[in-house]
């Protein structure tokens, strides 16, 4: 028996139990099953991955003026397709001379946005506040014209990935704040708000969003006096809001009920009123919990938007796919309309699930086990 009363070094780990091999065979090959199931996977992405590449990079034209030429430079996509008919994709059928204004605004909201990703930046829950409430009114203006001298653009002319991001993101900044107060007032001890709460949730819950739209286009202004212009797009946006409030609200109330008892008892032992005690203790822990659940709403309202085709707007998977393809001198490239839509919702559903998951690490409290 060797016995010593000095710390001994650290040795490095066996050659066996670190590096690419012994990744390879813990992850991949630790057994028969997933030999076979990876040699599997290799053999798919082998039949795949170098055909798909073929068609989108390879032997894809990229300039061409018509169909006939695009079909006879390769035997790939046709991305001069989407090339010359940008604008239209990003704005729909805004008009020319005025699409200044939503890049104007599309660059201030990048502006106000980069100083939250900024650790040091003094004031950000002012900035977010201006970003919520003030810079809508702004872009909304802006955008729609018809004061300040600016021309009067009709919302049925709004279309494209601006139309897209116009309803996300309006749709995320107002069914947020009622989806958590639909929360609170379903775990109220108030009979009539705890009533109303739940009937309202269970209600759009159990509505298909494509029938809400078709009732917000169709029934809503059969409601109004008779005469009332009520825009197409506001009803498209309030039926998406209350839809994708009463999911919000189920996803915070799981939050809500996630919460020691301890916490609430804490805040009432320091003086907090019911209001106060929400807003700096129990909803702060409630938000963080359910980040995972929230992003995953704002991203199926992202996708969702697609729908609002049904009531006459044209989004930007709708103006791929009807206006463009509708196109005589573009017959024959419904693909590369559908493939190009397909990766665009997916750079921004990525791009927002990536952030969610670096804002769960830094808000991480390291109470996990």
């Amino acid at each position: 028996m060797f016995v010593t009363d000095k710390i001994l070094p650290e040795l490095p780990a066996p050659q066996n139990t670190k590096g690419i091999v012994h990744w390879l065979k813990v992850n991949l090959f630790s057994g028969p099953v997933n030999t076979i199931l990876t040699l599997f996977g290799l053999f798919l992405l082998y039949k795949i991955v170098p055909p798909a590449v073929q068609w989108v990079i390879t032997d894809a034209t990229w300039v061409a003026e018509t169909r006939d030429t695009c079909r006879g430079e390769g035997k790939g996509a046709c991305w001069a397709y989407i090339i010359n008919r940008f604008d239209q994709v990003m704005y729909g059928f805004y008009p020319a001379d005025e699409r200044w204004r939503p890049n104007v605004a599309g660059i201030f909201l990048v502006l106000l946005a980069i100083p939250l990703f900024i650790e040091k930046t003094p004031k950000k829950a002012w900035l977010a506040g201006f970003i919520l409430v003030i810079y809508p009114i702004i872009a909304y203006f802006l955008i729609r014209g018809g004061s300040f001298g600016l021309v009067p653009v009709d919302t049925n002319k709004w279309g494209g990935l601006m139309l897209t991001l116009i309803i996300s993101f309006a749709g995320i900044v107002t069914a947020l704040p009622l989806g958590v107060i639909l929360a609170l007032g379903r775990r109220s001890t108030m009979p009539i708000v705890k009533s109303f709460s739940i009937i309202f949730i269970e209600f759009w819950r159990g509505v298909p969003l494509i029938t809400v739209l078709f009732m917000a286009s169709v029934m809503l202004p059969l409601f109004l006096p008779e005469g009332t212009d009520f825009d197409k797009l506001a009803r498209a946006m309030i039926g998406i809001t209350l839809f994708q409030a009463a999911y919000i609200a189920e996803v915070v109330r799981g939050g809500l009920q996630a919460i020691p008892k301890g916490q609430y008892e804490a805040a009432s032992a320091m003086g907090l009123s019911y209001w106060k005690s929400m807003a700096l203790v129990i909803l702060p822990q409630a938000l963080t919990l359910v980040i995972p659940g929230l992003v995953n709403t704002f991203i199926a309202l992202f996708k969702d938007t697609t729908l609002v085709l049904i009531i006459g707007l044209f989004d930007v998977l709708a103006v791929v796919e009807k206006v463009l393809s509708a196109d005589a001198a573009w017959l024959g490239f419904h693909t590369e309309g559908l493939v190009f839509s397909a990766f665009v919702f997916w750079i921004f559903c990525f791009a927002m699930s990536r952030y969610s998951m670096s804002l769960e690490r830094k808000l991480d409290t390291g109470h996990k086990r």
